[in-house]
């Protein structure tokens, strides 16, 4: 007998000692192979150290061996997303908010995944059942926003980013998907304006994505010296972050 409890397992995986989750799994499973709980517990310290593989695989292992727990599907679906199978993963949401339409956040996780999956008219579809489930979730809203912009619906884009600005307050993704919207409603100015804003506030990958936005709507805004402008990076970089550039008339 190996002595180890799965209270052990969980307290490690309480205060975060990865390494000894998966120490203690491991004795678990060596001797328990079909102990559906610590393949739960040792794909959460796994997904948690980024080897996205092994934690799938055992997720699936604690969802095959329990089939109606719940917590070991939604732990499915949130590996499958960080491993970026996004339809996996929205199937594995639309599964769970199917067991249970009162969890909007299913719903909402759902939408996310179906955007990131490139399938913005299904996105909006799942969006739509969860604002109509929780009206005032911020993140219902967002998803909705989101994936209004990806159908182009500049009216609904505009009134769900308003409402998810508003439910989220100071929220940078809420705010950025406002500046998409703008900017699909050829409202440059405020686009600009917001995507300047972000960008003062965001670091690496998100700064640059926010730049890049800002830097597409620059060159797309008239004239030949802005289109100089934007062609040259390091250029178009100082002057947006230094607040010179403009986009009106």
């Amino acid at each position: 007998m190996t002595g180890v409890t799965l209270e052990e397992v969980a307290a490690a995986l309480d205060g975060s000692d990865w390494s000894e989750v998966l120490r203690l799994t491991d004795a678990i499973l060596a001797e328990h192979p079909g102990d559906d709980a610590a393949h739960e517990l040792r794909a959460r310290a796994l997904l948690a150290v980024g080897r996205l593989d092994e934690a799938e695989r055992h997720a699936n292992d604690a969802v095959r061996l329990d089939p109606e727990e719940i917590r070991y599907r939604e732990l499915l679906a949130q590996v499958l997303s960080r491993a970026g199978a996004h339809r996996d993963a929205a199937a594995e949401f639309a599964r769970l908010a199917r067991a249970d339409p009162r969890q909007t956040e299913w719903t909402v996780g759902e939408a996310t995944e179906r955007i990131e999956a490139a399938q913005p008219a299904m996105a909006v579809e799942a969006a739509r059942r969860a604002v109509t489930l929780e009206p005032t979730n911020g993140r219902a809203q967002l998803a909705l926003a989101q994936a209004l912009i990806r159908t182009a619906d500049v009216r609904g884009a505009l009134q769900a980013a308003s409402h998810a600005t508003e439910l989220l307050p100071g929220d940078v993704a809420a705010r950025e998907a406002r500046a998409d919207a703008y900017w699909l409603a050829d409202e440059t100015e405020a686009a600009f304006a917001e995507f300047h804003a972000l960008a003062a506030e965001l670091d690496d990958a998100d700064q640059a994505r926010v730049e890049a936005k800002a830097r597409a709507l620059y060159r797309r805004s008239g004239g030949w010296s802005r289109r100089l402008v934007a062609a040259v990076g390091p250029v178009f970089r100082i002057g947006f972050r230094r607040g010179v550039l403009r986009v009106g008339r």
